[in-house]
């Protein structure tokens, strides 16, 4: 008590110092200012009067920080204090020390949060997120306007033309465009080359490049001449127009790459714009990943309903996009915000959808679709333009009321839109109709024409520019999505997490393919002639499959896909893709395939995809516990475990064994291990079996039926307070104890889940292993969840990644509903205070909540019997065997970086990284070591380790890929390898979140430079 007295008071008085000090600034300011000559004119005044306003109002808002900090710092001392002198349990091996943090660390601690834009986590904790009824505009205000605001600068208007095509949704791929995309982009090619003032706008590279096959040389001709002439603008340029909560970093860049690359060598052109307006929310690391391929705008839909209608009170719907960590404006992208519902043509021209569906030409009387307000459109004529014309502009002038400048961007589209070439009539004809009459009454002052985004941002740019206006900076993410009333779309952070899963093993085994493949052909290159590789190598049939694999991955990151959100035969046909290059690895070492040993050895080659120095456990199943596990190069043995292989909760296998060896393995490196019938060199651990009532670091329960949720939504209401999982009987549980590891099986009537401690040196074994084997195939609208309960004082703050980038401070508020406090998970979460933090790693993207202090708790797997009335037209019940596989950590924050330059800073800062012990432990798990094994009766020769680096790459550095590229001559070869040149590659620095030159940064030594070269 006296402590906490103390600390008061000692708060108080740096409150009051503040005060004096804020004061005595004032003072010295008024003083330093020159006196005004006595027949200054007022407006002089006015100015200085408004400066020193402005300049008390910033050292109000620096106080007013200063105070909210030692506000926190009370609240965790006290809270420090209660548990009895800090109480949490910490790790005795931590990276936090009592030294000063590093580079990146100080960063992050000197950021000033907001002070140089919006930051969407103030938003939050400022909308009161009401619903009223807004008029026509449902979800926000009246919008008015005097009618001369357009007399100076006429209004200049661009209308969008757009068809946003689903690689697999309802149908497949192949079934959309069968059926749809190939007859858009035929009619495309007619319809705009009948006018050279029609344009559009596409995205998919995916569809684009199979209907590009499928088109002779003159239509390849014509697409570059209406590319060349700006009548079509290829935007974003991805494989996919991917989601954003799930897909992690490399796989955003690997479809973005595939995408780029194929437009630059078939057309020679790269995107400038992005166009997002499909995917569910939105994450800055896509717009930093834009902002590297060399885009400079982009556009973007998906935003909760409550946000759109604040940044349009605010005329902040087009903003600069800046990275939450980044106080330079190096990474800004230009960002423009649809303001309303959906990107549907009764959505965008204006607040009222029921008189802009009216100009939707494509619901006319007698065609397929229809406006449900139930005023159709009329065609437009000699007789009607004026009326027609004038309720038109009505809409374009009241949304332009929403923005800084008098340039308004229109989209004309919808899902699948142009298939029939009655459509591209109707609307281009209509549209050009109510066009010639504006440009014909120029009293209207408005400029009206189609456009790109292109044409759009340009012109946009221009009006800032000439008015000295400029764009607001935000900093942050958008999610969690909301469309209308409660709905919150953050079901699909878990839907159908096999396929998460699945998505992540593909993606480690690609990057594992493409290191080996580069390495192997510069290898190959050296028995080559002029460059080229060894003639015996299948160079041109390896990365044929290899770029099968890009995209089958890329693909996959379509935002109805790694979502979980597409109808059930549309998932079977992904995985059916995924058949050839992850499937089989998924069958073999060491799920399914079982080695048999002998006295003749059996190789098994493990290699390493990371950049630095790890100590792995490497696990196969043989047919024999006589297994001796030996290093091929040296003969030496190995220690080993050998485990009982579980056929049954209770019943162990007779004929499969598990044998787990600890291999340490530098960069890159591939090792030679020999299995075969000897000495036992493992120790055959004892386990025990026992039925017991009790609990483990974590425990499960699954959520309240609903019946309003499904692949995307959460179930709205208010279930604060979801049940603990109660098992009618006790569960099996089995205990492990040996040399490699030791580990905690409960086997539950849904799920079996197992704590592992591995007995290592290195990260591996700083951190506890958690799996889980969850199987809800026979409940009914259930949702299952792991909950951590720690004692770690948080308060209503938590962190999340964003796709593996970067991490997000994330709060929990209670006037949100329970489904909107879910956040995204790509591979990580923490929760700290002053002492301690809690972190879990993640090998599979979920959703992930804090909704009381010190817990943090997953959703492991849904399984919901009806649709949510987005489409899908049914429930997810294509529930599956699912494992996930985590790692947890509790690290000592005590002393480390509260303190700096006599400046106390926030114990809950907005801008937070993983530690670099987190870090290191969250890239093994995501790229775990690839073993491989010879058929038995193969004869190999002798193997030896690979190793293309002497050493480790610095531990903050983390090289993404090594990425061989089409060859620019020759289809379907492969060329050159970024690392050709040092200047050419780019390594993620985690410390400071950014992408920085190889050559500049990375301290290489010179052996391992000449081998760079020759690669």
């Amino acid at each position: 008590m006296k402590r906490s007295r103390l600390l008061t008071l000692l708060v108080g008085g740096v409150f009051c110092l503040a005060v004096m000090s804020l004061y005595r600034m004032l003072e010295l300011m008024q003083g330093a200012e020159p006196q005004p000559r006595r027949d200054a004119p007022d407006e002089q005044d006015l100015s200085r009067l408004q400066q020193k306003i402005d300049r008390l109002e910033r050292l109000l808002s620096d106080n007013n920080r200063l105070v909210a900090r030692l506000r926190d710092s009370l609240l965790q001392h006290k809270a420090s204090w209660e548990r009895g002198g800090g109480g949490a349990n910490v790790s005795s091996d931590s990276t936090h020390s009592q030294a000063a943090p590093p580079p990146g660390c100080r960063l992050a601690e000197e950021m000033k949060d907001g002070a140089d834009g919006v930051q969407l986590l103030d938003v939050y904790d400022l909308l009161p997120f009401d619903n009223p009824d807004g008029g026509a505009w449902k979800q926000g205000f009246e919008i008015g306007y005097r009618g001369d605001e357009w007399d100076e600068q006429p209004l200049e208007l661009f209308l969008v033309p757009h068809s946003h095509n689903d690689p697999g949704w309802l149908k497949t791929f192949d079934g959309y465009y069968q059926d749809q995309t190939r007859h858009i982009l035929d009619n495309m090619l007619q319809k705009l080359s009948q006018d050279h003032r029609r344009k559009m706008v596409w995205a998919e590279i995916s569809y684009f490049s199979k209907w590009w096959n499928d088109i002779d040389d003159q239509k390849r001709a014509t697409v570059k001449r209406l590319v060349g002439a700006g009548q079509l603008e290829l935007v974003t340029g991805g494989w996919v127009m991917a989601d954003e909560a799930n897909s992690h970093y490399f796989a955003l860049l690997d479809q973005l790459m595939e995408g780029h690359q194929w437009l630059h060598r078939h057309l020679g052109v790269t995107p400038s714009s992005g166009w997002a307006i499909d995917p569910f929310g939105h994450s800055p690391s896509m717009t930093y990943l834009l902002k590297g391929a060399g885009l400079q705008n982009m556009v973007i839909q998906r935003v909760h309903y409550a946000v759109k209608k604040h940044f349009a009170r605010q005329q902040t719907l087009e903003f600069l996009w800046r990275q939450t960590w980044d106080s330079s404006p190096r990474s800004d992208i230009t960002c423009h915000m649809m303001p309303f519902y959906s990107y549907d043509v009764p959505h965008t021209c204006g607040p009222n959808p029921a008189v802009c569906c009216q100009f939707d030409f494509h619901r006319l009387p007698g065609r397929r679709v229809f406006c449900p307000w139930r005023v159709p459109p009329q065609p437009i004529t000699d007789q009607n333009v004026q009326e027609r014309a004038l309720l038109l502009l009505d809409q374009y002038r009241q949304k332009s009321q929403l923005f800084r400048s008098p340039v308004l961007l229109v989209p004309l589209g919808d899902d699948f839109r142009f298939v029939e070439t009655s459509e591209w009539d109707v609307q281009f004809t209509n549209y050009q109709k109510l066009f010639d009459y504006f440009e014909q009454h120029p009293e209207l002052h408005i400029k009206a024409r189609f456009g790109t985004l292109s044409d759009y941002f340009q012109a946009l740019h221009r009006r800032l520019g000439a008015a000295g206006t400029s764009l607001p900076t935000l900093r942050g993410d958008f999610f969690t999505y909301a469309d209308r009333d409660d709905h919150y779309w953050s079901g699909f952070f878990t839907s159908r997490p096999f396929y998460k899963r699945l998505d992540r093993t593909l993606e480690a085994t690609l990057r594992a393919t493409e290191i080996l493949f580069s390495l192997t052909l510069a290898e190959m290159r050296r028995f080559g002639a002029d460059g080229r590789p060894d003639a015996r190598f299948p160079a041109r049939d390896h990365f044929r499959r290899l770029t099968v694999g890009r995209r089958n991955l890329g693909l996959f990151q379509h935002h109805d896909a790694v979502t979980g959100t597409g109808r059930d035969p549309v998932v079977v046909d992904y995985v059916s893709c995924f058949q050839d290059e992850v499937m089989s690895a998924q069958d073999a070492l060491p799920q399914k395939t079982m080695l048999e040993l002998s006295d003749e050895p059996r190789s098994l080659i493990v290699f390493n995809p990371t950049e630095q120095l790890q100590t792995s456990v490497i696990s196969v199943t043989v047919d024999s516990p006589d297994a001796h596990v030996v290093d091929a190069e040296t003969g030496r043995p190995m220690a080993a475990q050998i485990s009982a292989a579980w056929v049954e909760p209770s019943q162990v296998s007779t004929e499969m064994f598990q044998v787990r060896m600890s291999s340490s393995m530098g960069l890159l490196i591939g090792s030679v291990i020999g299995l075969l019938i000897g000495s036992v060199i493992g120790l055959l651990i004892h386990v025990a079996v026992a039925l017991l009532r009790g609990r483990t670091s974590s425990s499960v329960a699954p959520r309240l039926s609903c019946d309003q949720s499904s692949s995307w939504l959460h179930p709205p209401g208010t279930l604060h307070h979801p049940s603990p999982w109660r098992p009618t009987k006790s569960p099996l549980v089995r205990v492990s104890r040996g040399p490699i590891f030791s580990d905690i099986t409960s086997c539950f009537q849904h799920f079996t889940h197992t704590v592992r401690l591995f007995h290592l040196d290195g990260h591996a074994g700083k951190s506890l292993e958690i799996s889980n084997m969850v199987d809800i195939r026979s409940e009914v609208n259930r949702e299952l969840v792991m909950r951590f309960v720690s004692d770690v004082a948080n308060g209503n703050r938590f962190y999340s990644d964003l796709n593996g980038f970067q991490m997000q401070q994330r709060r929990t508020l209670l006037k949100l509903p329970l489904q909107a406090n879910f956040y995204p998970m790509t591979s990580a979460a923490f929760l700290q205070d002053s002492g301690s933090r809690l972190t879990l790693l993640s090998a599979q993207s979920q959703a992930v909540a804090s909704l009381r202090p010190g817990e943090l708790e997953v959703v492991l797997d849904r399984r919901l019997q009806q649709d949510d009335n987005r489409g899908l037209g049914q429930g997810i019940t294509d529930n599956k065997l699912t494992a996930s596989l985590y790692h947890l950590l509790l690290e000592d924050r005590r002393g480390g970086a509260q303190k700096q330059s006599n400046v106390v800073y926030a114990v809950q800062s907005t801008v937070e990284h993983l530690s670099l012990l987190a870090h290191l432990t969250s890239l093994s798990l995501s790229h775990p070591p690839i073993t491989m094994v010879a058929p038995s009766d193969s004869q190999l020769p002798k193997l030896r380790p690979f190793l293309p680096l002497r050493l480790s790459l610095p531990c903050d550095i983390h090289l993404l890929n090594l990425r061989t590229l089409e060859d620019t001559q020759v289809r379907s070869t492969p060329g050159d390898t970024p690392l050709k040149h040092l200047s050419d590659v780019s390594c993620w620095s985690w410390t400071t979140g950014r992408v920085i030159d190889f050559l500049q940064h990375c301290p290489i030594k010179r052996s391992d430079e000449e081998t760079f070269n020759k690669i």
